[in-house]
């Protein structure tokens, strides 16, 4: 696998190697050694499918809060999805700051969120299908969102939004948050 550091610390981009031949192709999508040699301290102990009827659907941008804070390894296993890692770590150099990456079924590669960031992605095919794995376990009293649209972070989706969920649409803008 080749790791690259993107602008935002702890978040990765991750490329795996193809093993090519006559059946097909082969390749590693996790491997605790690889991760470990990098610094990241990723181990999954849930893996989750998302599947989007529709291009421009939009879901995120989620996170988990204490004590149940996730990282999350994100693939696309059919089409492909802009994914995005919207660094939420109070006191971080990078507060505020996204990174998107364009993931597909053919490409393989796989963005890595670390804990504290959100997630979300944009299908950017009809019938597109994600998978990724936590860190943690889905703990609904931890679940948090992000406003996908909110001026403060201008998240750059390639698509206009066309398809949301009624809580995606309305997590509080982080400046209705602090006025609260």
């Amino acid at each position: 696998m080749k790791f690259s550091k993107t602008a935002i610390e702890g978040v990765w981009v991750i490329e795996p190697e193809f093993h090519q031949d006559d059946r097909g192709s082969f390749f590693r999508a996790w491997c605790l050694r690889e991760f470990a040699e990098q610094g990241i301290n990723f181990v999954p102990v849930q893996a989750n499918m998302g599947f989007n009827l529709l291009k421009g659907t939009v879901r995120g941008m989620h996170y988990q809060v204490e004590p149940a804070r996730e990282a999350k390894l994100v693939r696309c296993t059919r089409g492909a999805i802009f994914d995005v890692a919207l660094d939420l770590r109070q006191g971080s150099s990078t507060y505020g700051k996204w990174f998107g990456a364009e993931l597909t079924a053919e490409n393989g590669r796989m963005l890595f969120v670390p804990e504290a960031c959100a997630h979300g992605y944009e299908s950017l095919e009809d019938r597109t299908e994600m998978h990724y794995m936590a860190s943690q376990y889905y703990a609904p009293a931890s679940a948090r969102g992000a406003r996908f649209d909110d001026p403060i972070f201008g998240i750059q989706w390639p698509l206009i939004p066309s398809v949301i969920s009624v809580q995606d649409r309305t997590w509080p803008l982080v400046t209705e948050s602090a006025e609260n």
